[in-house]
Formats: structure tokens, sequence, C-alpha cells
């Protein structure tokens, strides 16, 4: 559903928040290795998530990635924007690019339920609150 570089960035999110929340910065290749991503690739997306301020960066050799304790309530929704933008909300759920209220693919209708389920997810769920629901699971974050 989510483009990789989405998937891949919501994934560097909230492993660089696990390591914020124990007070830890992590470095690029660090965060690459973890979600599985090729590097230059990994530091593409946290270039993005850095200048849309949801990440922070310091340099140096005591430097990495980390997300402040207020960022920590950014929105899935806010991510996904930085990221994919609102294609998900408004593609053709067969990828069709004449799919609207007037020419709908077979799927148009059933996709309409599924978009709006996910947006109200995205907009409802924070940073902190999927860490809170991977620490209470004992989510590992790399597969």
């Amino acid at each position: 559903m989510f483009s990789k570089t989405c998937e891949y960035g919501l994934r560097a999110v909230l492993f660089i928040a696990q390591e914020s929340a124990h007070g830890h910065k992590v470095s690029m290749s660090k965060v690459s290795e973890e979600i599985n991503s090729p590097q230059a690739f990994t530091a593409k997306i946290l270039q993005q998530l850095k200048r849309n301020n949801i990440v922070t960066s310091v340099k140096g050799p005591y430097g990495g990635f980390t997300i402040t304790e207020e960022k920590m309530e950014t929105k899935l929704s806010e991510i996904v924007s930085v990221l994919d933008g609102d294609t998900i909300y408004k593609g053709c759920g067969l990828g069709l690019k004449q799919c609207d209220a007037n020419s709908p693919c077979p799927l148009h209708y059933k996709f309409v339920d599924i978009r709006e389920n996910l947006k109200n997810m995205l907009e409802s769920t924070s940073i902190t609150s999927l860490l809170n629901d991977m620490n209470l699971e004992g989510f590992i974050l790399k597969r």
C-alpha cells in the first residue's frame, strides 16, 4: 500500500524513536542495517525526514539521528505525507490513471472505505503510541 520509500521511512522513524527513547543517537549506517535498507536509499529518506523536521541529526563522532520528545507526538499521516504525498488517499486501487466516481474501476467504491479507514488510522496514530504498542507486544523491528 505504501511505497518502498514510505515503508523504509516509517521503519526508520520507529527505530530512531526506540533509540531516542533510551537517550541514544543512531548513525545512518545503523538505521540502514536495522531496517534492512540500502545505505544510499536510507540516507535520502533520512535527509527528507530531517528537512521536514521529523528527525534531527548531529554531526561528528558522537552524532547521529534522534527524535525529540516533542516530535514523538508526530502522527503517522505527517510522515506518510512527507514521503508519499497524498496519493495513498487518492490513487486507484488497481493503479489505473482514470478512476473516479464518474469512471470507477471495479474496486473503486470498496477502496473508498479502505482509504478512509487508513487515513483515520494514520491521523490518529502517533510515533509514541506505536512505540508503546511495540513495547507491550515485545515487537522487534528487524525481521
